[in-house]
């Protein structure tokens, strides 16, 4: 058992009979993430947001929101990060994550003025979120245009089962959402789960920041489930071109995907799979 899971006795009923067992739950916490910007001699702290989330790759996840606000962009705009106090998770770690901002990186703090408060289930869109992707419309729009990456039919079918085999915290709970990062190819670069499916998303952009790895427009983003208007809002400020959803998108998430030239695939399994969006980057379709 790790972070992401908890075993508890249950009671199972089943055709009128009940067996005492074992079972495991998906963990979920909260975490704050706190910036610190500003010049060397003016330094400030700043409480960006309190997610919901399943404790592990807790700075990941830190960077990943980061780059989906549009503060940072790259990983040498933050300096360090550490866990603040005071307050513990189950695990005996910090639920408080405090992230060093480049002194020479600008933070305007008048365009994150929400009340952050992220929940598990969905998360906050909102007029920063706007902002931030308004920042980089026109340089990822364009950038999406040019993007000649295509990728087969027979690869998005196989693209679920492969997420499924590495969600394994997900087959032991039934809990977490899944998000990967994959090549054109169809091969694996890295997974990460979390109750939230925004937070596991911002977990694997984040995974990809952290190791100076952050150019992602020849990848695709898959997701476990459903592809809302916030994960599309994430893959274009990670400058991602496409999205393979297990599940449907919604109107919104269309709307942005056609906007920012992005390849938006929803009901994907291994004999059917709908293009919304984006059809130039989808091998042999007639």
């Amino acid at each position: 058992m790790d972070a992401y899971t908890k075993k508890i006795e249950i009671l199972r009923v089943a055709n009128g009979e009940a067996i005492q067992r074992e079972d495991y739950l998906a963990v979920e916490e909260p975490m704050e993430i706190r910036l610190i910007y500003g010049p060397p001699d003016r330094r400030k702290t700043k409480s960006l947001a309190i997610t919901m989330r399943t404790p592990g790759s807790d700075f990941e996840l830190a960077a990943g929101f980061l780059v989906s606000e549009g503060i940072v962009s790259a990983r040498s705009d933050i300096g360090e990060f550490r866990f603040g106090e005071p307050f513990l998770d189950s695990s005996g770690k910090s639920n408080i994550v405090e992230v060093e901002l480049n002194p020479a990186r600008e933070f305007d703090l008048s365009k994150l003025q929400r009340n952050f408060y992220v929940t598990s289930s969905c998360g906050i869109c909102g007029k920063a979120s706007l902002e931030a992707i308004a920042l980089v419309r026109e340089s990822t729009a364009a950038m999406n245009d040019r993007n000649p990456m295509v990728v087969s039919q027979a690869t998005i079918h196989q693209l679920p089962e492969k997420l499924r085999q590495h969600q394994a915290n997900f087959q032991q709970t039934g809990g977490l959402h899944g998000a990967g990062l994959m090549t054109a190819l169809g091969e694996m670069i890295a997974v990460r789960e979390d109750v939230g499916r925004h937070n596991a998303v911002d977990k694997v952009i984040g995974s990809q920041l952290l190791l100076n790895r952050f150019s992602l427009n020849k990848n695709i983003l898959v997701l476990s489930g459903r592809a809302s208007f916030e994960l599309l809002q994430k893959s274009v400020l990670a400058q991602i071109p496409m999205v393979v959803a297990v599940g449907a998108p919604s109107s919104l998430a269309v709307e942005l995907a056609q906007r920012f030239r992005i390849t938006l695939i929803g009901f994907t399994s291994s004999e059917r799979f709908n293009v919304y969006t984006g059809r130039e980057r989808v091998a042999d379709l007639r």
